[in-house]
């Protein structure tokens, strides 16, 4: 009895001393877990700028409302380019340099604009990311491309990828009636729900509704609460063999935005795409899905306050 008592307690304190291991790692290392500015074995500047694409562009600074710098990229597929404005949204590790090669293939074949936002504590912008910081830089961006009078503010259309997934719809979200839609590419429903993926020792005390951990993370990111209240009609972009993001995430968004919007969205699956490569895999079909979203939802009408300029 004395030696199975002596076990249970052993039992008991080692589960205690998990718990408490996991409540100090979320609050000491949550946010290096969730952001990575810098690849490993690579420097934070940018190792190519879109010249070197032969890519028409302006270095474009910005100033979120807490006052820190951001470093971005406006790139035109040809002088005043007419053509719809994407807002693009990188996902989590490198910066926008490490997407130029997409970016690139998106200008050409969609003949849009896109505006790269470098989040704070990327590529060249200032200050430190979290999620606060990086609503704000997402703001400024958007604020930005309405006072630009070469934009048609009527066509402004949000793309995010993973981490810039829940980025663009927590914007799309704050600004109803500001963008033309959202275009989301595995994405997750939640960090929450993220952190028992990538870390499977706390998929019991972390995510859902009841993780008795959830109220230490600082940077949720709950994307599936927020894609229910979006007006703006959204395509997403689902690879199937995403290795990071679980596809089931991506469908979970799709019937969450189902039950509660009134506006048409589009779901499109590729059976080859992995995390970072669907854009790859998914080829014609991939360019001509956000084409045809494009030509159904910012395709025309200079807005009102910007044909008066």
């Amino acid at each position: 009895m004395g030696g199975w008592w002596t076990w249970l307690n052993g039992l008991l304190y080692g589960m205690g001393g998990l718990a408490c291991a996991s409540v100090a790692m979320l609050v000491a290392f949550q946010e290096k877990l969730v952001y990575v500015p810098v690849i490993p074995g690579m420097k934070r500047g940018y190792p190519i700028v879109p010249s070197r694409l032969h890519l028409r562009y302006e270095d474009v600074w910005l100033t979120a409302k807490d006052g820190v710098r951001l470093h971005s990229w406006y790139i035109e597929a040809h002088a005043n380019c007419p053509g719809p404005t994407i807002l693009f949204f990188q996902e989590n590790a490198g910066n926008i340099a490490h997407r130029l090669q997409f970016v690139e293939l998106m200008v050409r074949r969609l003949q849009c604009n896109v505006f790269m936002l470098s989040y704070r504590g990327y590529g060249d912008s200032e200050g430190f990311p979290s999620q606060h910081g990086l609503k704000l830089d997402a703001q400024a961006a958007l604020d930005y491309l309405h006072g630009r009078q070469s934009v048609d503010s009527s066509r402004i259309v949000v793309f995010g990828r993973s981490l810039g997934g829940a980025v663009g719809a927590s914007l799309v979200r704050e600004n109803p009636g500001k963008v033309a839609g959202l275009i989301l590419e595995n994405t997750f429903t939640s960090v929450l729900d993220m952190a028992g993926v990538m870390l499977p020792g706390l998929r019991y005390i972390v995510g859902g509704k009841g993780g008795l951990l959830n109220w230490f993370v600082k940077s949720p990111w709950k994307t599936i609460e927020l894609i229910k209240h979006i007006e703006a009609p959204i395509l997403f972009l689902a690879g199937q063999l995403d290795e990071m993001v679980p596809p089931a995430h991506m469908h979970q968004l799709y019937e969450a935005a189902q039950e509660t919007s009134s506006a048409q969205h589009t779901f499109v699956e590729f059976p080859d795409g992995m995390h970072m490569d669907t854009w790859m895999q998914g080829g014609e079909r991939y360019w001509r899905s956000i084409e045809i979203f494009l030509q159904n939802n910012a395709s025309g009408g200079r807005s009102s306050s910007q044909s008066s300029d």
